[in-house]
């Protein structure tokens, strides 16, 4: 299935715009996890089984994974995931960045060996180093535009011919989208920011989706990130939330707490929707 139909079947099924970021970190498991072989699965899995029903993707960050020689985790979980919620995309947040075979055998590792439903992209060596991802035409491309860091702007934020790099980057991926699997990253810290990108990719039903970091433990508004990003259907977001809904809770009932945070930040989010787009 195309990635783009995946998630808004989500967006309409759950009615949610809640992206639900693993990034798994040990120290922070519960006790009764500590020791396990698999603990990583684990841990993830059981938020996953508690949140599925409300969210609109998973998002694993590889480097969680990769650094503790767990990728064969981050493989079961994904494979979990297919089979027991297919209604969920997974988006594998790696940033890749790179050209030629180097950067085609990235999209074989993103898509072929763990089987995301989309990729996170860093596109700053420009259109080769995006292509190898964009031949995957059922495949979700979820570039780097305006990220969520402080830093992000050093940057970003550089004049390019009378416009911000990543204004050029935002037109560039509307130039690349001749499948209808680009998405951008836009920050939840940067409101304005996601307006602006909003306004150059399209705000009409089914113009381009924007995944949104940075609510929750970094900080970012809400309220002022449905304003900025949504679509005329009340869509086009992925509002992604990690460490605030993975570690909610430290006791054995830590999927439960997540459950629950989660809820929250679905239903706050649905507040400031000018329409669900389950009606769609």
């Amino acid at each position: 299935m195309h990635f783009m139909t995946a998630l808004k079947a989500a967006w309409r099924a759950h009615d949610s715009l809640l992206c639900v970021g693993l990034d798994p970190d040990p120290a922070r498991f519960p006790a009764h996890l500590s020791g396990r072989s698999r603990a990583i699965f684990e841990f993830c899995r059981d938020i996953v089984d508690a949140t599925a029903d409300l969210v609109c993707a998973f998002k694993p960050q590889i480097a969680y994974f990769a650094a503790l020689r767990a990728e064969d985790q981050l493989e079961a979980l994904i494979e979990h995931i297919h089979a027991h919620h297919p209604t969920v995309p997974v988006i594998l947040d790696a940033k890749r960045g790179d050209i030629g075979s180097t950067a085609t055998r990235y999209a074989e590792e993103a898509f072929a060996r763990y089987r995301a439903d989309a990729v996170t992209v860093n596109p700053y060596m420009g259109r080769d180093s995006v292509e190898p991802y964009l031949a995957w035409r059922d495949k979700g491309v979820i570039l780097l535009c305006r990220t969520s860091n402080p830093g992000g702007g050093d940057l970003q934020f550089l004049d390019v011919g009378g416009e911000k790099l990543y204004e050029r980057v935002a037109r560039l991926a509307c130039e690349w989208n001749s499948s209808g699997n680009c998405a951008l990253v836009v920050g939840a810290t940067f409101p304005a920011e996601i307006a602006r990108v909003r306004a150059l990719v399209g705000a009409q039903v089914g113009d381009m989706a924007l995944l949104v970091p940075g609510i929750g433990a970094q900080g970012g508004d809400i309220a002022a990130t449905v304003a900025a990003g949504q679509t005329a259907d009340g869509c086009g977001l992925m509002i992604s939330s990690s460490r605030a809904i993975l570690y909610a809770g430290a006791g054995e009932d830590y999927a439960q707490a997540a459950r629950k945070a989660a809820l929250a930040t679905r239903d706050a989010i649905n507040a400031q929707r000018r329409v669900s787009c389950s009606r769609f």
